[in-house]
């Protein structure tokens, strides 16, 4: 562990989350390091292990250059850009090793954490490829970015994941920032509701939808709500992080709904496109 643990709460991380970027950093490399090669494909994707090893290399950096205040243009938010955006980088950056690609992962992540630990309080970060967010919601997508693409390699590599309810709350700011903005406009268009989310044992917030708009508040809603989801976290985000069948966790009892129209809830994860 790196003597940088105490500075967790300086500067604008909110308690916990620099050490769960840290120690989740840290168990990609180790998943890297415990395999013998890298050209194994991952389930559900196109990219084998070191291309996506190198994916999260070059995405570390580029998120410890964002919290720098360097801009970094990257796709225009959309996932056909993002996409893009990808493909150019992989071609152009050819380390598929696991060793060099395991510590260019932590490196990139203690580079952020450096930056992130300074006395600069909490402000905008430059455009991030998912749009504008502030310096400590930068650090929630960075962790929710590795916890995604982790996951992938654990799959791969028939690991357990690093997922946990814990790292999955710090994740919340950024998946809540970041929802309405990758709203399904054609699955949205029409549709008036009210949802109550809640993650068991974790946070709870509200998405409105009226003409096609998005809303969504932190907290228990303010106003009566027609639907309520209660999920397990660890389903939540890899539902939302295109990672498993949101049908499939609905039958194995780890989605509840209920309220004056529960059969929203089905609806609910066909409104957003993964981030």
């Amino acid at each position: 562990m790196h003597e940088t643990v105490e500075q967790d709460s300086a500067g604008p991380l909110p308690e916990g989350l620099g050490q769960a970027i840290r120690e989740t950093a840290e168990d990609i490399a180790a998943l890297l390091r415990s395999t013998s090669g890298t050209a194994l494909p991952v389930p559900g994707s196109e990219w084998t292990v070191g291309e996506v090893a190198a994916h999260l290399a070059l995405a570390n950096e580029l998120m410890a250059d964002l919290a720098a205040g360097r801009e970094r243009p990257y796709g225009d938010g959309t996932p056909q850009s993002l996409a893009v955006a990808n493909a150019k980088s992989l071609t152009a950056f050819e380390e598929r090793g696991a060793e060099p690609l395991a510590r260019i992962i932590t490196d990139q992540a203690e580079a952020f954490l450096d930056v992130m630990t300074g006395p600069t309080p909490d402000g905008p970060a430059p455009a991030t490829p998912l749009g504008p967010m502030r310096r400590s919601v930068l650090a929630s997508y960075l962790l929710t970015h590795m916890l995604g693409h982790g996951y992938d390699l654990a799959r791969a590599l028939r690991r357990p994941h690093m997922i946990d309810p814990v790292r999955v709350g710090l994740c919340m700011p950024f998946m809540l920032s970041v929802m309405p903005r990758v709203a399904d406009t054609a699955a949205t268009a029409g549709l008036t509701a009210r949802y109550r989310i809640r993650l068991r044992g974790g946070d709870t917030f509200g998405v409105s939808l009226a003409d096609g708009a998005v809303q969504v508040t932190p907290g228990p809603p303010a106003h009566r709500t027609e639907c309520t989801i209660l999920i397990e976290p660890t389903t939540f985000l890899l539902i939302a992080l295109g990672r498993r069948n949101p049908w499939r966790a609905m039958a194995l009892g780890q989605v509840l709904a209920w309220g004056s129209k529960p059969w929203l809830a089905p609806r609910f994860p066909t409104l957003f496109t993964a981030p």
